[in-house]
C-alpha cells in the first residue's frame, strides 16, 4: 500500500486519540477499536483518516501500521492494522484465502429476518452515481457480478428492531448492508439502504453496525481473536429498542 510522500503534520490531540483506540499492540500487529465517523482510509470532509493518523505509531525509520481491511466511515469497531511488511504480507494472503472471521452486530428494524437465521448468497455489482458508490444485487451472469455471502443470525428480538449477528464469507464493499436489505430488513441507521433513521419516536444519529470481533491467523503463530466493545450510541439504541438485556448477556457470553 503507498504510503504519502511525507507524514502528515498531527496534533497532540489527534495523537492521543489514535493511541486511546489501541485494543492490543505487539511487534507484528497493532489492533484497534474504530468509531463511527473516522474513514478507514480517503475518506473526505475531515482533517485526518484512520490511515493518516497511523503516523502515530511510525518507528525513526518512517515505517508505521499498515492497513489490512477497511471498515465503513459510520461502522465502529475491531480494525487490524500490520507493523511490518512481512506481517502485512502474510495477512494480507490469509484475508485473500478466507482464513479471517469476521463478527459483526447489527440492530435492525422492524423485525427479525424470516427465517431467524440463515446464509444470503445474493452476487454484487458496483454501482457509481456521481461521486457516490452503491452495491447493488445483481444476477449471477452480470458482467460486474462479484460473489457475495453472508451468514446471519437473530439474537434477540425487542420493540420494532431485532439485533443481528453476522458472519460475512466475502468481504464486498457495503455487503451486510446490502445483503440485510434483500431481507427487508435494513440496518438501523443506514438511509442509502433503507434504513430507518427513527426508531420509537428517538433519532438514529448513524449506522447501527458494530464489527465486534475478529480472528485471524497471526504472524507469530497461531490464531488470535480480539474484541471490541460496542459503543455508546450503539448501546443507547439497542436499550431504547428493548435489546439491552440480550446485549449484555451476549457481552459476558463472548458470543
Amino acid at each position: 500500500m503507498a504510503h504519502p510522500a511525507s507524514p502528515p503534520r498531527l496534533s497532540a490531540e489527534e495523537i492521543a486519540f489514535v493511541r486511546s483506540l489501541v485494543v492490543h499492540q505487539d511487534e507484528h500487529i497493532l489492533v484497534l477499536n474504530k468509531p463511527s465517523g473516522l474513514s478507514s482510509q480517503g475518506g473526505r470532509g475531515q482533517v485526518h483518516t484512520l490511515d493518516e493518523l497511523l503516523w502515530a505509531f511510525a518507528k525513526s525509520n518512517s515505517n508505521r501500521p499498515r492497513l489490512i481491511h477497511r471498515l465503513d466511515r459510520d461502522t465502529s469497531g475491531v480494525i487490524l492494522t500490520a507493523r511490518t511488511k512481512p506481517a502485512a504480507a502474510m495477512l494480507g494472503k490469509a484475508l485473500m484465502a478466507r482464513r479471517f472471521r469476521k463478527t459483526y452486530w447489527a440492530i435492525v428494524a422492524p423485525s427479525p429476518p424470516d427465517p431467524a437465521q440463515g446464509t444470503v448468497d445474493l452476487p454484487l455489482r458496483r454501482d457509481e452515481q456521481g461521486r457516490e458508490a452503491f452495491m447493488r444485487i445483481c444476477e449471477p451472469d452480470h458482467p460486474d457480478a462479484e460473489i457475495a455471502r453472508s451468514r446471519y443470525r437473530t439474537l434477540a428480538a425487542g420493540d420494532g428492531a431485532a439485533l443481528m449477528k453476522l458472519n460475512p464469507v466475502t468481504g464486498r464493499m457495503h455487503q451486510l448492508r446490502v445483503h440485510l436489505a434483500a431481507l427487508d430488513r435494513p440496518i438501523v441507521g443506514d438511509p442509502r439502504y433503507g434504513g430507518a433513521l427513527m426508531l420509537n419516536g428517538e433519532p438514529v444519529g448513524r449506522l447501527m453496525l458494530h464489527a465486534g470481533a475478529l480472528e485471524f491467523p497471526h504472524p507469530g503463530g497461531g490464531t488470535r481473536r480480539f474484541e471490541a466493545p460496542p459503543p455508546k450510541d450503539f448501546c443507547a439504541v439497542a436499550r431504547s429498542a428493548g435489546l439491552a438485556e440480550a446485549w449484555s448477556a451476549l457481552a459476558v457470553n463472548g458470543q
